[in-house]
């Protein structure tokens, strides 16, 4: 794939992030796990209960002199799913240090508002930002990799597979590298520190959903610009 297909066929690019988050994005970037807890000063065994480990809930970090931030929780990324998919050796610790190391971007609408609507976010209001493919590749392209499965997510169906997708280092590629036909994540190694250059819009949605019924999405409010 070339740099040009990419931005043909995804123009936007989509980041949920933590309601409430913006002003401390716009403050020091749209940065990864790994890089929010070096910026506030994460070291040893506190560090590694972030990074390493399966955070099972949304995990507080703070530090004296910045707002407190919010990391994501890892719901669907459990160790014991993680175990009868990984590949080439790679373990749960090792897997969940490179997630942790990585920003990533939706790259189609759909994808985004599946996220929206699982059950670990539906009828919660969520950031959503959107960001310019051609601006990000313009500046982060040698930092960029691609996905075309959801690598944040264990879940699937047992009456359909015997286990999750298959993943490990492979799962993401550089641009040059990858083949196949559509995308469902833009990685950004670290982050992007001058997320506000390359966004569009940042506002608040949220996904109605009772049950397995179709969810209905709403938003809520424009945050930015």
């Amino acid at each position: 794939m070339t740099i040009e297909e990419l931005i043909a066929n995804n123009s936007k690019l989509y980041h949920m992030a933590e309601d409430g988050s913006w002003p401390n994005i716009q403050k020091h970037g749209l940065l990864s796990t790994s890089a929010l807890l070096t910026l506030y000063g994460y070291t040893g065994i506190d560090r590694e209960r972030f990074e390493s480990e399966w955070r099972p809930e949304r995990m507080p970090i703070s530090c004296d002199g910045l707002e407190d931030a919010w990391l994501r929780d890892q719901i669907p990324m459990p160790p014991e799913y993680l175990e009868k998919c990984l590949v080439g050796g790679m373990t749960p610790k090792e897997w969940y240090r490179l997630i942790n190391s990585k920003i990533f971007f939706w790259a189609t609408r759909k994808s985004l508002e599946i996220f929206l609507a699982a059950n670990e976010y539906k009828n919660n209001p969520q950031l959503v930002i959107t960001a310019n493919t051609r601006l990000l590749l313009e500046r982060y392209a040698s930092r960029v990799t691609l996905s075309s499965i959801n690598s944040g997510s264990t879940y699937y169906n047992p009456d359909k597979y015997t286990r999750p997708m298959l993943r490990g280092l492979h799962t993401f590629k550089k641009i040059h590298d990858y083949s196949v036909d559509y995308i469902r994540e833009l990685v950004v190694e670290e982050g992007v520190p001058d997320i506000t250059d390359i966004t569009i819009a940042v506002e608040r949605w949220i996904a109605h959903r009772t049950g397995y019924q179709k969810p209905e999405y709403e938003k809520l409010e424009d945050i930015w610009p």
